[in-house]
């Protein structure tokens, strides 16, 4: 096959080597040319020898390529992965969550809501960007997919910059319903179809049905509660389905990014216990690829699919498969009648030869969607702050924010953080 796929961001231990693997799996793309980069040298030299490992030592049918040059590596491009960050990605991260804390903010997570994800969106936005810019002058027909968070003020600031870009948003959360679903209804999700929307991390289960088309989600609020009893880290989405009567399909630490009330309900720390073993597990994929590349394990890597969407995705767009995606995050173009059409959603999608193409959703529950709109507002601040350079629209986002922080505190926290990461936020004006 004469296609090529670009890993942007290739380096990362977790993206890359299981993005090889699902490629290295897939029927479909044999004989494909799979080219990493990174801007990392060392780590890209890494991920390279682990890959060329296998391709050679297997005599398997691909063309592997590996830059840090970034044109080289778009040259031809049919599809582009991205999934990168910047600086140093958990000490950053800690800045983000805990800085705000100390003046007033009442955040849980600090990722992707709050005045986290705003300086985490505002680091991470401009190289973005760089990266699309590049893309729309070198393979402007190339299908570009991307994994970084904060997932929806990333596409949402592509969408503005570049709206020709064939542009989508990938998030596994979803995966958290063929999970539950198949225990709660005691059934195989293959006897299922469902319909979940809102935006990334704040999106909830519209639609639950048998194939024959009965309705289980009468069932589904019958016996939720019961089923997830024990698990305090559903403390907040419990109470959300409680409330508003649809099921997050997310945990607490995402969806309360989101809502000022969470704080009082969420389980902080079962949310700070999840981050240390997250951390831990990164880290952990370092070393393991280093101990790859160095024959100091022989484990067979590329023999354990991730189960990440891209690389299906990718064949369905090859195949013209029309076949039924459970997630993707799009402009919403009338897909979501009451959330705003200059907006990024998540939504349904089916696989075309041309691509990604949403499934209409209609209007969400009138609650939930009172929700998702403050957001949006939230989130089209940020992004126009980045995109402008704007500290100005910056502050704005921040007092827009539920989980920001005082009025008299916020100038102080913006200035704050701007003076600790100067090379990713001294851009604001």
């Amino acid at each position: 096959m004469s296609k090529k796929i670009v890993l942007i961001g290739a380096g990362s231990a977790q993206f890359g080597l299981g993005t090889v693997a699902d490629i290295l799996a897939s029927q479909v793309l044999k004989g494909i040319t799979i080219c990493l980069h990174d801007i990392n040298p060392v780590a890209l030299k890494t991920m390279e020898q682990v890959t060329r490992g296998v391709i050679e030592g297997r005599k398997l049918p691909y063309r592997l390529m590996a830059t840090t040059a970034r044109p080289e590596a778009l040259k031809g491009a049919d599809f582009c992965i991205i999934s990168i960050e910047v600086g140093s990605r958990f000490d950053l991260w800690e800045q983000d969550w805990q800085i705000p804390l100390e003046y007033g903010s009442r955040q849980i997570y600090g990722e992707n809501g709050g005045p986290g994800g705003l300086f985490h969106a505002l680091r991470i936005i401009p190289p973005v960007i760089e990266i699309c810019r590049d893309i729309a002058r070198i393979c402007p027909d190339a299908y570009v997919f991307n994994f970084s968070n904060p997932m929806s003020r990333i596409c949402l600031a592509v969408k503005r910059a570049f709206p020709d870009l064939k542009f989508t948003g990938l998030c596994h959360e979803i995966g958290s319903m063929p999970h539950h679903l198949p225990k709660l209804l005691k059934m195989p999700f293959s006897k299922l179809s469902i319909k979940a929307g809102g935006l990334n991390h704040f999106s909830v289960l519209l639609d639950a049905r048998t194939r024959s088309g009965q309705d289980v989600y009468p069932v589904i609020r019958q016996k939720w509660l019961k089923y997830i009893q024990g698990r305090p880290e559903r403390s907040l989405v419990n109470s959300i389905f409680r409330i508003y009567g649809y099921l997050p399909i997310t945990t607490d630490s995402h969806f309360g990014e989101y809502i000022g009330w969470a704080s009082e309900i969420a389980d902080h720390k079962g949310i700070s216990a999840f981050y240390r073993r997250y951390k831990k597990e990164c880290f952990a994929q370092i070393k393991r690829m280093n101990d790859i590349a160095l024959g100091k394990s022989k484990e067979k890597w590329w023999k354990e699919p991730t189960g990440e969407r891209i690389i299906p995705i990718i064949e369905g767009i090859i195949k013209n498969s029309g076949h039924y995606e459970l997630a993707v995050n799009i402009p919403n173009q009338g897909l979501i009648d009451n959330l705003p059409e200059d907006l990024v959603v998540e939504v349904p999608a089916t696989i075309h030869k041309n691509g990604v193409r949403g499934v209409k959703l209609g209007p969400l529950p009138k609650g939930i969607a009172s929700l998702l709109n403050h957001e949006a507002s939230v989130q089209d601040l940020t992004v126009q702050a980045a995109l402008t350079k704007s500290r100005h629209l910056a502050l704005e986002a921040l007092l827009a924010d539920p989980n920001g922080c005082t009025f008299k505190n916020a100038s102080g926290l913006l200035d704050r953080m701007i003076k600790l990461q100067p090379k990713y936020l001294g851009y604001l004006e």
